[in-house]
């Protein structure tokens, strides 16, 4: 009755496996809501109970009829996309249900942007008010920032082995960066294990530091789901303001910037015992570099219009601000909306790349540039050398050239993505300037914009068609553009 083609079948049988495992996340915020005595627990139950019951059945359902298990098949590439995609959509939606039931006023769209936002680590939010929100909302708000950090396939990959399914496939749809075939370890679900046990133990001591530092117990726990996912998402309206606590903004600093690492340098730092791994990447100095060269301008702007502020207090100010939007966090604790053009200028400019691939940041990843910078440098050569052979290399690896093409092919479709989030945008009636700092914001998965958008607004004056776009943008720069246009080839829906 159920027979269909194995290869929908498996992944089906998959996604029932990820909606199941998705649902028990709800578990936290009905736990969280019980010991506030709030009611909104139950809408947090019901969701997840109903998520997890859906997803057994479905993986129960189209495992048996079309497949023993103990067999082992590696998915197909286009089985990847199509699985990530279904994944990326499906859990979007499960996501948005509380707030849409929770909130009377607040409209389906808003609610899937809210939790598309927060999965795709954006940190753009539709809410005000948070200061009086319930802290099981908060939480959830959160929570779902940390799950799609480092990924919930991420974590699926880990367990795939044991159902029968090999996992690379959807690692390569799923990983930032151009390099996706490179392992931590001879096995795909090792390494996933491998970045979830870095991620979780980074989450757990940055917990442990915001506490002792002077936040509350939740306070901490949200703040560092949404600091180690370089999320940005708050549970004060005034964000990392709300505090005014250099202690803890030292802290955020210190790891935002870790998390904007590439993961496998932690993972290779630890297993060797070894600081240097840092330093030998190129992609990890050129990061520390852009962060500081940002830093320095940014403040040098700003120093001559305020001679009143302590040096200490503007240096603090400007250093966590730019880290913040530099690597597409997204907090604040300060109207940076209101320095001159060229400090926040250059502060949407550094959330473009930042952030290394293997991060939890968004935008085009530091190494598409630096592979950019050095092809742009070959071809000079070749130039003056035109039968030269000139291979290009970072570190010690050599770069395919198939690798270059890819990357090649990612900035052009970065800039029309982005050309045509603007141009619909504006096409709506938001102004020019906000247009392009939405487009940018959501595109990089940074979160707050500028102008009407800026750290002290929201995105909740914006019409469902604008949030609808920018709900597609935020997608679209989570998976990294090509792993959603490559539905729009023919070449994938060929036999």
């Amino acid at each position: 009755m159920f027979k269909i083609p194995e290869k929908y079948a498996e992944i089906i049988f998959i996604l029932g496996i990820i909606v199941s495992l998705f649902s028990l996340f709800f578990f936290l915020p009905v736990v969280v809501s019980l010991i506030y005595g709030e009611n909104v627990h139950i809408i947090f139950a019901l969701i997840g109970g109903f998520s997890l019951f859906t997803g057994i059945t479905t993986s129960i359902i189209f495992r048996f009829p079309n497949q023993e298990f103990g067999t082992k098949r590696e998915l197909q590439p286009r089985d990847g996309f199509l699985l990530v995609v279904l994944v990326w959509v499906i859990l979007s939606f499960i996501s948005s249900l509380p707030f849409y039931l929770h909130f009377e006023k607040l409209s389906l769209i808003a609610s899937i942007f809210e939790a598309i936002s927060g999965l795709t680590t954006t940190g753009a939010t539709v809410f005000g008010g948070l200061d009086q929100m319930s802290k099981g909302i908060l939480i959830w708000r959160a929570l779902l920032q940390w799950i799609g950090g480092m990924g919930i396939l991420v974590l699926t990959i880990a367990i795939l082995p044991l159902l029968g399914v090999g996992g690379m496939q959807v690692f390569r749809a799923e990983a930032s960066g151009p390099m996706k075939d490179k392992k931590l370890t001879p096995r795909i679900a090792e390494t996933a294990k491998a970045l979830w046990a870095i991620y979780f133990i980074l989450t757990l001591f940055c917990i442990l530091f915001y506490w002792v530092a002077g936040m509350s117990l939740f306070d901490a726990i949200a703040h560092a789901f949404t600091t180690i996912s370089i999320g940005g998402l708050s549970t004060h309206d005034q964000s990392f303001g709300y505090f005014n606590n250099p202690l803890i903004e030292i802290i955020a600093i210190f790891f935002m910037i870790v998390a904007g690492m590439n993961f496998t340098l932690h993972f290779s730092a630890v297993r060797n015992m070894s600081f240097s791994m840092y330093w030998k990447s190129l992609e990890n100095r050129c990061f520390l570099f852009v962060l500081f060269f940002g830093l320095v301008i940014t403040f040098l702007s700003l120093y001559p219009l305020d001679q009143e502020t302590h040096f200490l207090d503007k240096f603090r100010t400007v250093a966590f601000n730019v880290i913040s939007i530099a690597t597409t966090t997204g907090y604040a604790t300060y109207d940076y909306g209101q320095w001159p053009p060229i400090a926040f200028s250059i502060m949407l400019l550094l959330s473009c790349f930042s952030t290394c691939s293997g991060s939890t940041g968004g935008g085009v990843k530091m190494i598409r540039v630096i592979i950019m910078f050095k092809q742009a440098g070959r071809e000079l050569s070749r130039t003056m050398h035109p039968h030269a052979i000139i291979p290009l290399s970072i570190g010690e690896t050599t770069v395919a050239n198939k690798v270059v093409l890819a990357v090649l092919a990612f900035m052009f479709f970065y800039l029309v993505t982005l050309l045509v989030t603007l141009f619909l945008l504006m096409a709506t009636g938001l102004s020019a300037g906000t247009s392009l700092s939405a487009s940018l914001a959501c595109l990089n998965n940074l979160g707050p914009a500028l102008f009407e958008l800026g750290p002290t607004s929201n995105y909740g004056t914006l019409s469902e068609f604008q949030l609808l776009i920018l709900s597609v943008a935020m997608l679209l720069g989570r998976l990294e553009l090509l792993t959603i246009f490559v539905f729009f080839s023919g070449a994938f829906w060929k036999k």
